[in-house]
């Protein structure tokens, strides 16, 4: 859902360009997006926080509230990796809950009102704040090439450095086409962390504009005094707005709360699927 009243820039182009620019210092390859670093730790932060506190008052006994809301997590997340990987590692598990969490966590975000915490930012002498980290294509590429330096560890563990060069250069069409199986080969593994990256992404990114446009509605009643704010709110016109906002606002968050539980979902799965091919010997 929408915050209802903005004060920020004048023009539809400004407020959309405003809610799309990353807080960031640097220039180039160091150019460092302040809002993306700070929002993911403090999710992460919450993520370990949660799981470690109730690990660490767990009892044998009628779990709580809490307990229960993570063992349904932790056993739901068990289930996947034994059905989809085929290999033994006990990393697989704990790295299926933790990205599933994570970027569960932030996906949610995108579901705080759009104006709240820029706004809150702004107060502050913070001009730019984007608080999805998913929106972030440093983000959603960290994770996914995180996990290709997985694919390609446990590729060589599985079936040594003899027989993963073997498998790039001569599957699957043998000795006589190899730079073909190369060229195959470099394709399929670098389309893996390119399509997790894009896919979270370009959904979320969808997301959050959309979220941006129906705020729209009511951007003409912004103003800067309290007493204008409420003036302007109460004409039948911005009345009408604010209805449509309020309602588009909340047809678009419950849908989006599948989206973004499904999203959390693929990119685990994909991550459990990819690296269960990593230690499929042929």
């Amino acid at each position: 859902m929408e915050e209802e009243i903005h004060h920020g820039p004048a023009s539809s182009t400004d407020y959309i360009s405003h809610h799309l620019t990353n807080l960031h210092t640097g220039e180039g390859f160091w150019n460092f997006h302040i809002d993306t670093i700070f929002y993911s730790v403090l999710l992460a932060s919450i993520f370990i926080g949660l799981f470690f506190s109730v690990a660490r008052k767990a009892t044998s006994g009628v779990p709580n509230r809490t307990q229960n809301f993570v063992e349904i997590l932790v056993e739901f997340v068990d289930a996947q990796v034994k059905d989809c990987f085929h290999g033994q590692s006990r990393l697989i598990a704990p790295l299926a809950l933790t990205i599933f969490c994570l970027v569960f966590l932030m996906n949610f975000m995108d579901l705080v009102p759009v104006d709240l915490l820029p706004e809150i930012g702004l107060m502050a002498g913070i001009e730019y704040m984007k608080v999805v980290p998913t929106t972030d294509l440093n983000t959603t590429f960290a994770m996914s090439i995180s996990v290709f330096i997985l694919i390609i560890f446990y590729s060589i563990k599985a079936k040594g450095g003899v027989g993963f060069a073997k498998e790039i250069f001569f599957h699957p069409f043998g000795k006589w086409l190899l730079p073909f199986n190369f060229i195959l080969k470099v394709i399929e593994e670098c389309a893996k962390p390119v399509s997790l990256a894009l896919r979270l992404f370009g959904n979320l990114y969808a997301g959050e504009l959309i979220f941006i446009l129906i705020a729209l509605f009511t951007l003409s009643i912004g103003a800067n005094e309290l007493s204008e704010i409420l003036h302007n709110l109460l004409t039948p016109g911005s009345i009408i707005l604010f209805m449509v906002q309020l309602l588009l606002g909340l047809i678009w968050a419950l849908f989006h709360i599948a989206v973004i539980t499904l999203q959390a979902f693929i990119f685990m799965m994909l991550a459990i699927v990819y690296l269960s091919m990593a230690h499929d010997t042929h």
